[in-house]
């Protein structure tokens, strides 16, 4: 028999009676209303033009968002069993807040970009397009060093595509036509949208026992509803997805294999991590570790297949047409080795380390590798058995991660702090087989 830590059990108790406050609306109305005077803040003081127009939208959208989940609150006071109170209401707003504060301003700004507008999308999405370009035209979608060398200085930071191969498909359709639909940013929402309506879908179609099926459901779709939010509304994804967007695909597939996994799925959990692996390095802890997980269930091979297989794949065409430019980009630039270093520069301790410390940098490495010692130590000894442990092993070590890299985003913290709140959902329904 295993005894709960009483530290644990009192954290958990704490999170569920916040959680469940007011039905969950509580803390509803707390990121609403937080979201809306981040966007405000944003719309003002921001020195980045496409942040700026996302602050101004996005902060109506997250108000209305606020507004009317006061309105529930109150009407659930007078009339508590309200159906206009309830889960499903919760969902709905969710969508709706979602549509606001991420796809509205999104497409707002890719209309103004198509007619002309230049400050209505970061770097990253012109770096994406110009990948798809140069993938139709030449068969990769990375420049040689000797081809960025020879750009003028201040553009041979675009020269660089530090992105898998996989990535560059997202900027094909802007390839093929100049319009707003064919922005990247409008294919990231697309895939990004698919990827979690697939992962909602897993999770909702496991079975409970007849006895404890409506609380259980009950409880799982509420923990499932507080994941998408985190995932959707959260200002450091919605302002991700309408000014840049390439994170939330790469993070959409990860929760997308963890769900897979939670349903005992290895295959097909191995296949979404290898998807998100063709498409961005962060997605590659997120493989190890499951397949950690399946090495549990005797189902590593199957997990490895998809998790190594699909990134080697995408990889390999690559490799063939120009071994240099693969190298240059994937590896060189953002290790800090290339021809110019990132601008990826928010005040982390790694950042910090490497630029106020003699040797900062090798300290920061050191720091780094260290933490990827000791999960890899507490793999090898205390493998993951649950797709919850799995998420809550990724979602500390990426944050750990990014806290002592060297070249790190504040928006990086878009993964841990989704995966860390999808743990909850992926726990599965008592009494079933995988939770025995």
């Amino acid at each position: 028999m295993i005894v709960d830590d009483p530290t644990a059990r009192r954290r958990r108790w704490h999170w569920r009676t916040l959680d469940n406050a007011a039905g969950g609306l509580a803390l509803d109305l707390g990121l609403y209303a937080v979201s809306a005077t981040f966007a405000a803040i944003t719309a003002v003081t921001s020195t980045l033009l496409p942040h700026r127009a996302w602050g101004a939208v996005a902060a109506v959208g997250y108000l209305l968002a606020t507004l009317t989940v006061i309105a529930q609150i109150l009407l659930r006071r007078r009339m508590p069993t309200s159906r206009l109170t309830g889960l499903p209401a919760r969902w709905a707003v969710t969508g709706l807040a979602w549509a606001a504060t991420a796809l509205l301003p999104l497409a707002w700004q890719s209309i103004d970009r198509a007619g002309g507008r230049t400050d209505r999308a970061q770097e990253e999405v012109l770096v994406v397009e110009h990948a798809g370009s140069r993938l139709l035209e030449h068969g990769t979608p990375y420049l040689g060093p000797d081809a960025i060398a020879a750009l003028p200085p201040g553009d041979q930071l675009m020269g660089y595509t530090p992105y898998q191969p996989g990535m560059a498909m997202f900027g094909l359709p802007r390839a093929l036509l100049n319009t707003w639909w064919t922005d990247s940013r409008v294919w990231f929402a697309v895939g990004t949208a698919l990827a979690l309506a697939l992962a909602v879908a897993a999770l909702r179609r496991t079975p409970a026992t007849a006895g404890q099926a409506t609380a259980t459901t009950h409880r799982r779709d509420a923990a499932l509803l507080r994941g998408v939010q985190a995932a959707t509304v959260l200002p450091i994804c919605a302002l991700t997805l309408a000014t840049g967007g390439d994170d939330l695909p790469v993070l959409a597939l990860c929760l997308l294999a963890l769900a897979f996994a939670a349903t005992d799925r290895p295959g097909r959990a191995g296949l979404a991590v290898g998807l998100a692996g063709a498409l961005k390095l962060f997605a590659w802890p997120v493989a190890l570790v499951l397949i950690a997980w399946g090495l549990t269930r005797r189902a590593g091979t199957r997990v490895a297949v998809g998790a190594i297989g699909l990134p080697i794949a995408a990889l390999l065409p690559a490799l063939l047409v120009d071994r240099d430019a693969l190298t240059e980009n994937v590896l060189r630039f953002p290790l800090g080795h290339g021809l110019v270093t990132s601008p990826a520069q928010s005040p982390f301790p790694g950042y910090l380390i490497s630029s106020a410390l003699p040797a900062g940098r090798l300290v920061a490495a050191a720091l780094l590798i260290a933490a990827g010692v000791a999960i890899a130590v507490r793999l090898t000894r205390r493998p993951p058995r649950t797709a919850a442990a799995t998420a809550l092993i990724c979602g500390y070590g990426l944050l750990a991660a990014i806290a002592l890299m060297p070249s790190t985003r504040f928006g990086y913290l878009l993964y841990p702090l989704a995966l860390l709140t999808w743990a909850p959902a992926l726990h599965p329904p008592v009494d079933t087989p995988a939770a025995r």
